[in-house]
């Protein structure tokens, strides 16, 4: 890290206004992408998706648990994987404590992964979370949500991810889905985001950004390289 400018503090007080008002001016905009993305139109789900659970069979519907609205992380954990994906985790340690204050604005939130449930509750276990987590595994759930990949395509190097013709290094790939229901319990498609557009659930990062180093990964392989579970930094909290 580069030694920045020493100055006063009238000088510093000066800089960190020219940067609040960056900052405001940053706010607005995404309170007006919010607004955008909230009057997006819906598309009406007419295919029955089935999921595994802790207690068997449920439908997209039983995800929502009563409530109207549902977030759906789409969790990187495929059939047969030893553990899930570091970065899916890092961002799901974020989510628990969010649960209570989701439900009372009438919000539902879930994993869903392709993995069997014995897979994911083994995982879960281990991890000590407690939010809803289910298999989609045999229904074509995260296909039709372009999470999941065959080994044909994940070997061409391109297939429909993130809204174009992409390329990932993996069957499986993160999102997060948003789904409405009325009064008659239809079912409704909201809102997708892929990569880096399920980035703001990371507190974590938002931390680093406030800190003089930030994140810290220009050196790095890849942005994220720095990542383990929370059981494998080897380092306290305290």
């Amino acid at each position: 890290m580069n030694q920045p400018k020493i100055v006063s503090p009238a000088e510093w007080l000066a800089a960190r206004r020219q940067l609040l008002d960056k900052e405001k001016e940053l706010t607005r905009r995404q309170d007006e992408l919010a607004a955008e993305r909230q009057a997006l139109p819906w598309v009406r789900l007419d295919k029955t998706y089935q999921f595994d659970g802790p207690s068997g069979q449920q439908s997209l519907g039983d995800l929502f648990s009563g409530r109207s609205q549902l977030i759906v992380y789409h969790f990187m954990l495929g059939p047969g994987w030893k553990e899930g994906c570091p970065s899916c985790s890092l961002l799901t340690d974020h989510l628990d404590g969010a649960r209570v204050h989701l439900a009372a604005r009438d919000v539902a939130l879930t994993l869903v992964s392709r993995a069997p449930y014995t897979e994911i509750a083994r995982f879960r276990e281990r991890m000590g979370w407690g939010l809803p987590w289910v298999s989609s595994h045999g229904s074509d759930f995260n296909r039709d949500f372009h999470v999941s990949f065959s080994k044909d395509e994940v070997a061409a190097g391109s297939f429909y991810y993130n809204y174009a013709d992409s390329a990932f290094p993996s069957e499986e790939a993160p999102g997060i889905s948003v789904f409405a229901r009325d009064a008659s319990g239809a079912i409704f498609h909201t809102y997708s985001t892929y990569a880096r557009g399920a980035e703001p659930l990371v507190g974590a990062y938002y931390l680093l950004d406030m800190v003089p180093k930030g994140r810290d990964e220009k050196e790095l392989p890849w942005p994220m390289a720095w990542v383990r579970h929370h059981d494998r930094y080897g380092v306290t909290a305290t």
